[in-house]
């Protein structure tokens, strides 16, 4: 049935809730407060697929009753933000960067509770290939904080569906652990999040796994190969921007480059999966045109199956940095940090809400439809920040 065939009902409103997590460390408060704000707006997710601290924060809502969920977010980031809690107000964005940069250097020396602890000794005083010696940190923190915040009987229980990412070392793979697909663990979790050289190889049934994000930063893919006949209102909350500014030093540089890097491109990959959609309508609308008896042709059979597909609506939430921001970013868990950054993740999730017409009109024949809505309000601020009754959406 193509797109423009469908019921009236059929739109993003009424399709199945995804949340797409993207890694980031310290980062991911943000998201936290993405997921906030989705559910003060009766949001929920049906489906949560995450890599790295989206994979935490992925099992924490996952693996907790509804009415839990945000209180378990909520201890998990304030013990992580704990060794840093002050608040301090500081008058500039130089000061910040300097507070940044301290507390992450904290962070780095100690460690951060309830996720990782410094080697004791330290990474070359262990015996060669075992995994002290191929990781500065111990995340044994973190699987006791998995276990005392998750319910994994609740996750395999499989109401609300669960998919991580990791890289299986000795292939170079990507792989994903899913609820529906398998039994899920605190390692799964744990193996998402092992990011090199910082965090060691987690083993599951045989193999060795790091950090998904060395692969691709983002689940978007697997969410879209996985499900093409049900329609998806898909929420995306990145935590590098993969726009920005030329670099003017060297420390930008290689923020820039990890910007870069960990984003995953993610504007290419819903670019190209838009095309797929539309080459699948292409092909459906060959298919009709054919005569009745080459469609019992297997071979149309075949194409036929190929070419069926859902809707797609993508709400991209992407993190934006401030100008005090540094290289340290993603492990500055400092207590002020992550409360800016939950409240950001609030404040753009309370302003794609303002654009409603997106979430009830159907996608008139359009396949899959991206939104940064976010974005736009910004562009409209910034040109008539005295009038802001003409706001618009944009699809980018």
């Amino acid at each position: 049935m193509s797109p423009s065939s469908r019921s009236p009902s059929s739109t993003p409103a009424r399709a199945r809730r995804v949340l797409v997590l993207q890694g980031g460390g310290a980062l991911g408060a943000y998201q936290a407060g993405v997921f906030h704000a989705l559910c003060r707006n009766h949001f929920e997710p049906d489906w949560i697929a995450g890599i790295s601290i989206g994979a935490i924060n992925a099992a924490i809502i996952a693996g907790n009753r509804p009415e839990l969920r945000l209180e378990r977010l909520r201890e998990f980031w304030h013990l992580v933000s704990s060794p840093v809690p002050w608040q301090p107000q500081l008058p500039n964005d130089f000061l910040r960067s300097l507070y940044n940069e301290s507390s992450a250097a904290a962070i780095a020396t100690f460690g951060v509770p309830g996720f990782f602890t410094p080697r004791v000794p330290p990474t070359q005083f262990w015996p060669a290939q075992t995994p002290q010696a191929l990781s500065y940190y111990d995340t044994a923190p973190l699987r006791a904080t998995l276990e005392r915040l998750v319910d994994f009987d609740r996750i395999n229980s499989g109401d609300t569906r669960l998919s991580v990412g990791a890289v299986n070392i000795s292939t170079g793979n990507f792989v994903y652990f899913d609820n529906r697909q398998q039994e899920i663990r605190p390692e799964h979790i744990m193996a998402s999040g092992a990011l090199p050289p910082g965090f060691p190889a987690v083993k599951i049934d045989g193999e060795y796994y790091w950090d998904g994000g060395i692969a691709s930063n983002t689940p978007l893919d697997y969410v879209l190969d996985q499900e093409r006949t049900t329609d998806l209102l898909i929420f995306q909350a990145d935590l590098f921007s993969a726009r920005g500014p030329l670099p003017s030093t060297m420390q930008e540089a290689a923020e820039r480059e990890k910007d870069i890097r960990y984003s995953s491109r993610t504007r290419l990959n819903t670019d190209q999966n838009r095309k797929i959609h539309e080459a699948r309508k292409a092909l459906r609308d060959l298919i009709s045109k054919l005569p009745d008896e080459l469609k019992d042709d297997p071979s149309v059979k075949y194409l036929n199956r190929a070419a069926q597909e859902n809707t797609v609506t993508v709400v991209h939430l992407i993190y934006r940095q401030k100008n005090y921001h540094g290289l340290s970013k993603d492990y500055d868990f400092s207590r002020l940090n992550m409360l800016e950054h939950w409240a950001a993740g609030e404040h753009d999730v309370d302003l794609s809400m303002r654009h409603k017409d997106w979430l009830e009109r159907p996608q008139n024949g359009e396949t899959m439809v991206t939104y940064d809505l976010t974005a736009e309000e910004e562009r409209v601020a910034a040109q008539r920040p005295r009038d802001r009754s003409n706001d618009t959406d944009r699809r980018t």
